[in-house]
């Protein structure tokens, strides 16, 4: 269903993920990545949320950031991604952590769903990622000037 997303959001060619990665980042004995399925009344997998943990420095608790957020398009209204969102939620609320993010495309319809479950969308923090060459150019600086990471 990752693959699946990606053609969704109009980008099948960035997608170079493979059941064995998705496994290994899964079940490790020290998991940084969780998943949950919805399935329908066949037992057929029709949505995924893949998350991991943040960490919020000023209110001092872990968050939840969901990276992915997925339903096949036949089992979409039918709760399935409502339902994959209250289980983050609950996890939230039962661990205590304060909040849960995620980033949205901006065409996708499902903005109107999030609207209608009390999402707000946040304008004021602006996303950035440093990758390719630019990301290997900056860690190149790390290592000529000797710094360590303890990793």
């Amino acid at each position: 269903m990752v693959h699946e997303l990606a053609e969704y959001e109009r980008a099948p060619e960035q997608c170079h993920l493979t059941t064995e990665q998705l496994t290994s980042a899964l079940f490790t004995t020290a998991p940084a990545l969780f998943g949950h399925v919805a399935v329908d009344e066949h037992d057929e997998p029709v949505g995924f949320a893949l998350w991991f943990l943040n960490f919020s420095t000023w209110a001092g608790v872990h968050g939840i950031y969901l990276e992915d957020l997925y339903v096949r398009p036949p089992a979409r209204g039918t709760g399935a991604g409502r339902l994959l969102l209250a289980t983050l939620a609950d996890i939230c609320v039962r661990r205590g952590y304060q909040r849960l993010d995620w980033q949205m495309i901006d065409w996708n319809p499902a903005a109107g769903f999030y609207a209608s479950i009390g999402a707000e969308q946040t304008s004021e923090w602006v996303p950035y990622r440093l990758s390719g060459a630019a990301l290997r150019e900056l860690a190149e600086q790390a290592t000529t000037a000797g710094t360590r990471t303890g990793d």
